[in-house]
């Protein structure tokens, strides 16, 4: 009886180790913002941005102004993607509105995913993180040879979704590929009930920009040059921005409806203009989308529909639920900011190549200083609706 007392007493004492060291990991959280619907930005260390520094600094990957001393934080590292879910178990999300560029499609039955971009903010919890796709590998290419990719595992399948095969032919694996299954706690952790409930052990998978970037730093010799001294921004092509429309020239007000597969309502997205602060609102499934980071709703500067064929991998994965997209070649475009919509078209070349978005006109969009928010909608069965 009193070696299970003692087993017992050591099994509590390892959990509460764990539990601990999670939470020491993630505690260092950024405060809620009061006055923004943007999160107030930490560097790595902890220390806080100076808020009162000029902001004269375009952020190269969405225009936002920030000030010198951003910049000088943000030019020693590359740009960051991370793969974060959207099962309806897995909302609130941590990070979303902390991302420069985020990047939403179908990953499978109907359940949507984002390819999260960061570079010139961090976030102090990212996730649920979960597993890579064919398409968002293509998406995040255009960020120089060596974009760092954060991700749990991926599809496998032989066949044209091997995300993780295509990650090997690329030079990605062990390099600038961040698969959890190599790297594990303290740089990925899981935080049972991040959100205050009990979850399935697929929604539960955490880490944080800045453990990212160090871990690419001290262990793949990766920050904004990699081995050989080349910066990752040689070659990699930015949008061009400009100012918000001036207040009386925004209309009263704009909603989108996107929806995916429009049987699986749960996943539709609500886009609301806020004509004050020239964002738009996201709602997924009827509800507003929160970041758990600020406990504040989602809010893009602009938002960026691309419609590219959806079909099934037939690759012989569990009810064929391996997806890809034609996002390569060109398509259909609309593009919304400052209350206004915008058709237009996208193209992009090849997997390494710049993702463009035209106007009706032929001339490339300038968008709004701030997130962008790509949504891809399947031109089979996606549906838009604009009020």
């Amino acid at each position: 009886m009193q070696k299970k007392i003692i087993f017992l007493v050591l099994v509590v004492g390892v959990f509460a180790v764990s539990f601990g060291g999670a939470y020491l990991f993630f505690s260092k959280a950024v405060a809620p913002s009061k006055t923004s619907y943007f999160p107030a930005q930490k560097t790595a260390n902890g220390e806080a941005f100076d808020p009162n520094l000029p902001k004269t600094e375009p952020c190269p990957l969405n225009g936002a102004l920030y000030s010198t001393q951003q910049r000088d934080w943000w030019q020693k590292h590359r740009p960051l993607g991370v793969m974060i879910e959207n099962h309806e178990d897995a909302r609130p999300q941590s990070g979303l509105s902390s991302a420069d560029i985020v990047y939403e499609a179908v990953a499978e039955g109907a359940i949507t995913r984002f390819l999260t971009v960061f570079y010139c903010n961090d976030a102090p919890y990212v996730g649920p993180v979960r597993s890579a796709r064919t398409y968002f590998v293509d998406f995040l290419s255009e960020y120089g040879p060596a974009p760092l990719y954060a991700h749990v595992g991926g599809a496998n399948s032989e066949g044209p979704a091997n995300a993780l095969g295509q990650i090997e032919e690329y030079g990605w694996a062990n390099y600038n590929d961040l698969s959890e299954f190599s790297i594990g706690c303290p740089v990925f952790c899981r935080i049972e009930n991040r959100n205050g409930v009990t979850v399935a052990t697929e929604h539960t998978m955490y880490s944080s920009t800045s453990k990212l970037w160090d871990y690419a730093a001290k262990s793949r010799q990766l920050t904004n040059v990699d081995k050989s001294g080349k910066n990752w921004d040689m070659g990699f092509v930015p949008y061009t921005f400009k100012d918000d429309a001036p207040l009386a020239d925004r209309p009263a007000s704009q909603t989108i409806r996107l929806e995916f597969w429009p049987q699986y309502s749960q996943y539709a997205v609500d886009w609301t203009y806020d004509r004050v602060n020239n964002v738009y609102l996201r709602s997924n499934g009827g509800k507003a989308h929160l970041d758990r980071n600020t406990n504040k709703q989602i809010a893009a500067k602009n938002i960026v529909v691309l419609w590219m064929q959806e079909s099934n991998a037939n690759d012989g994965y569990e009810n064929n639920l391996h997806l890809l997209y034609g996002d390569k070649g060109t398509g259909k475009a609309v593009i919304f900011m400052d209350g206004k919509q915008t058709t237009g078209t996208w193209k992009k070349q090849d997997r390494k190549s710049h993702l463009y978005i035209y106007d009706a006109n032929g001339a490339q969009v300038k968008f709004d200083r701030g997130l962008i928010w790509f949504e891809v909608l399947p031109l089979q069965e996606g549906s838009l609706t604009v009020k």
